[in-house]
């Protein structure tokens, strides 16, 4: 029995050691989650800006008009690339399951055969993933900072374009997990390339519903100068703030399974603690009848 004792009181050392440990890991997850919180909010109003600015070119159709005079139309590759947006390390609860089984949902949907589509993986577990499975991962990117800088994106977004202007691909999505709050997240897949009237259709309908917007435009010098300018940012911009988005529910995620853990330890400790003082009682119990049964010997 006191070798029982022995072991149920290691066992609550071990998870007390434990609890601390997700407990410090849920507190640094939860001050990357405020820290990223401020960055995001600070960045809408400018992705909200230049938004605006896109869809009114997408509803006047001169996206259509540029596209078709370009050589983005000359693509017959038949190919869609997927940019998977997850993290690079575990201990997030289902962060990463979830995203990666809605990105496999909507490439089902969407581009049934393997051989019509490529992933581009940002973050190594999607990377992992999808390269066990034997899918084409034309490209990856892994480190993403726990805050994300605007010049790390420049370089995933200077990739893509590159790939598809090289005919790599016709079409490119964003897949990656958005924030709603600190219990909840859901699934986003938003058409990056080509930037075309059809692209935005949705996001007019969904972000601006509110607005009416007039599609006559004075353009100066011209509307390729204005494009130049205008849609690379949006590019950089859209995927800025997928991965800003993502990252807030990788924290978020993280500290919600930390506290999980954290909150799984300590009843797990109760448990154990309730088991201890059983069989400490009953080591006690025993003790004290085999000394009244001694002296009941003694007295005969």
């Amino acid at each position: 029995m006191a070798e029982s004792i022995n072991d149920v009181k290691h066992r609550i050392a071990s998870t007390r050691n434990t609890r601390q440990i997700t407990t410090a890991m849920q507190m640094v997850s939860t001050a990357k989650l405020n820290r990223i919180q401020k960055h995001t909010s600070n960045y809408e109003e400018y992705v909200s800006r230049v938004k605006a600015v896109v869809m009114h070119l997408a509803q006047s159709h001169l996206l259509d008009k540029i596209n078709s005079s370009s050589n983005a139309s000359d693509h017959k590759s038949g190919k869609t690339a997927y940019l998977v947006i997850t993290s690079d390390r575990g201990m997030v609860g289902s962060y990463n399951s979830n995203v990666i089984r809605e990105t496999n949902n909507f490439i089902e949907e969407h581009t049934p055969n393997p051989d019509d589509y490529m992933i581009l993986a940002v973050g190594g577990n999607g990377a992992d993933f999808y390269k066990n499975r034997n899918v084409n991962v034309a490209y990856e990117y892994r480190g993403v900072s726990d805050i994300p800088t605007f010049a790390e994106v420049r370089e995933i977004v200077k990739t893509a374009n590159s790939m598809f202007e090289d005919g790599v691909f016709d079409k490119l999505y964003v897949c990656y997990t958005h924030f709603v709050n600190r219990i909840s997240s859901t699934f986003r897949a938003e058409k990056m390339l080509p930037m075309d009237s059809e692209a935005f259709e949705e996001e007019s309908s969904k972000d601006i519903k509110a607005h009416e917007y007039s599609a006559e435009y004075e353009i100066e010098p011209d509307e390729s100068a204005v494009l130049k300018v205008v849609l690379p940012q949006y590019a950089q911009s859209l995927v800025f703030g997928a991965i800003l988005d993502a990252k807030t529910s990788e924290h978020s995620s993280s500290s919600t399974a930390m506290q999980s853990a954290s909150d799984n330890a300590s009843d797990l400790i109760s448990r154990l603690e309730l088991q201890y003082n059983r069989a400490r009682q009953a080591a006690i119990t025993t003790e004290i009848t085999e000394i009244v049964g001694g002296q009941e010997a003694l007295k005969h």
